[in-house]
């Protein structure tokens, strides 16, 4: 059976699943406000609850229809190959409530690659999908299968129709010393970090009242690297309170000072055995004392200290060719030591019914237009 479930009591059951996402934690609603949130929950026969999962939903224009996205989630047993027994119950939830089609976000990995591996394998036109991969997901390929068979079809291609970054770089933490750490960076990492000590970097927690010196790094980074996140300084402002309002510490900010000026900062998010590095920014001048490299170390350390399982620093590009602009933001994360994890990105169904498929077919216009 699925229902909607208090606060509390999805609190309560995310408090014994230490993996779960940021995205699935109910501030991430708050977040999200142009999206109507439901927090959903299936049972065991004794009541217990065995999976639940954050629901935004997004009207289409003009009809009484939603389109149902769990980012990063549902939270539940993946590996349980009767996926059908919450699934269905899911999926006629969500029909009930208005959904004309669902996007789920399975959490298991498909594929993962060595730093080592992946920097051998780089090369002109080499993506990361050419190099035989150091371990293979079981579940995660199972799951993929099962998928399938049930009709759901992946997002996109690699690099695009994720809302979330399907290739992402994780640093092991658990069972490691901070003196593993920092054997773990390479020499170029670990020169970094000392020509920034040397330098007096100094890493400080910087506050709200921070974040617009942190917008205007992020637009300074945006011009000078090709990117553009499409986010207002509003945007970080609403994450920021709502993220802490629910746990204090649950979204820090970062700041890279150096002669009382900040030249960088990263923001970093704090959920139950896991955290993110988000978000990065930095100055065009005084890139020579490193302080990017600075901050990084110290978030790996905080993070080490908080009990975290993994550092979890986001996405990056499938490319391996140094020749193209992206490759750099790979480079910059492989000499952390971690790894390369593909997950199985995000998958989507359409509700049974021809009008359920056009509309579907329809929103994915729309949400290409915007």
């Amino acid at each position: 059976m699925v229902c909607t479930l208090s606060v509390d009591a999805y609190r309560a059951f995310l408090s014994r699943n230490r993996q779960a996402s940021f995205l699935q934690y109910p501030s991430w609603a708050r977040v999200k406000d142009l999206w109507r949130s439901e927090r959903v929950g299936w049972h065991y026969p004794n009541g217990e609850i065995e999976g639940a999962g954050l629901v935004l939903y997004r009207q289409f224009p003009g009809t009484r229809k939603y389109f149902a996205y769990l980012p990063e989630g549902p939270v539940a047993d993946w590996s349980d190959p009767r996926v059908d027994r919450w699934l269905a119950p899911l999926l006629r939830h969500l029909r009930t409530a208005g959904a004309f089609a669902v996007r789920i976000g399975p959490t298991p990995a498909y594929r993962s690659w060595d730093a080592a591996v992946v920097k051998s394998g780089a090369g002109t036109g080499r993506r990361i999908s050419d190099v035989l991969a150091t371990e293979v997901d079981p579940v995660g390929a199972a799951l993929a299968d099962r998928l399938r068979t049930r009709g759901w079809k992946r997002c996109g291609d690699e690099d695009d129709g994720d809302a979330q970054p399907r290739h992402v770089f994780r640093v092991p933490l658990a069972g490691r010393t901070r003196e593993d750490l920092w054997a773990g960076l390479n020499q170029e990492w670990r020169r970094n970090v000392r020509k920034a000590q040397k330098a007096g970097v100094e890493t400080v927690l910087g506050t709200a009242a921070h974040l617009p010196e942190f917008y205007r790094l992020l637009r300074i980074t945006e011009e000078r690297d090709g990117f553009r996140l499409g986010r207002s300084l509003a945007y970080y402002e609403q994450q920021y309170a709502a993220l802490n309002a629910e746990e204090p510490g649950r979204m820090r900010l970062y700041l890279g000072v150096h002669q009382g000026e900040v030249l960088a900062a990263h923001t970093m998010i704090v959920a139950g055995g896991r955290v993110w590095y988000q978000t990065g920014a930095s100055a065009d001048h005084r890139r020579e004392v490193r302080p990017s490299n600075a901050l990084q170390w110290r978030m790996l350390c905080d993070a080490h200290e908080l009990g975290a399982d993994e550092y979890d620093m986001r996405g990056v590009p499938s490319t391996l060719d140094p020749d193209e602009r992206s490759f750099g933001l790979l480079r910059w994360k492989l000499g952390t030591g971690g790894k390369v994890v593909e997950t199985l990105g995000e998958w989507e169904t359409p509700m049974d019914g021809y009008a359920n498929a056009a509309l579907h077919k329809a929103f994915q216009a729309y949400l290409a237009r915007r």
